[in-house]
């Protein structure tokens, strides 16, 4: 992957609707190379896919919380377990493995607080093997993004 990928991932990030034609001339080619370089980036599975990023306020989902949990076992068969029931739960938006105090991070979006509380008791509290849940609320979002550093 040479500068002229790089510039042409940034572009994209920024964003991913740009046309052909308008992604050349802004990273300096013409439309049939950037055309190709973009096709083998997509072959190459560096551009995983295109989406369409929603504003949670505009679809009544502005509560992001954090939740911290603990399994009772941190065995192979609890781990997948665990993993297996939180897959298809929509308000789960991330969930990463930890190393560290907690066995895993989750991010979860819901429309407020009483949404939460409801989404805690009826979904989180349920699945098998979870020995504490820990929530966090933020306060303020003072920087998002899904753009990685390539420049």
């Amino acid at each position: 992957m040479d500068q002229i990928d790089r510039r042409i991932l940034c572009a994209l990030q920024r964003n991913g609707k740009l046309q052909n034609n308008e992604l050349a001339e802004q990273i300096g080619l013409s439309a049939s190379p950037c055309l190709r370089r973009v096709k083998q980036l997509e072959d190459e599975g560096v551009i995983d896919q295109y989406v369409a990023l929603v504003n949670p306020h505009k679809v009544d989902l502005s509560l992001t919380v954090f939740a911290r949990i603990w399994l009772k076992s941190q065995d192979e068969q609890a781990v997948n377990q665990f993993i297996e029931s939180i897959m298809n739960i929509s308000e789960i938006v991330e969930c990463q493995l930890m190393a560290g105090d907690c066995d895993f991070f989750l991010r979860i979006v819901v429309s407020d607080l009483e949404a939460y509380r409801k989404f805690q008791i009826n979904h989180l509290n349920k699945i098998p093997g979870i020995q504490n849940v820990k929530t966090e609320i933020p306060l303020q979002k003072i920087k998002q993004t899904t753009a990685l550093p390539l420049d």
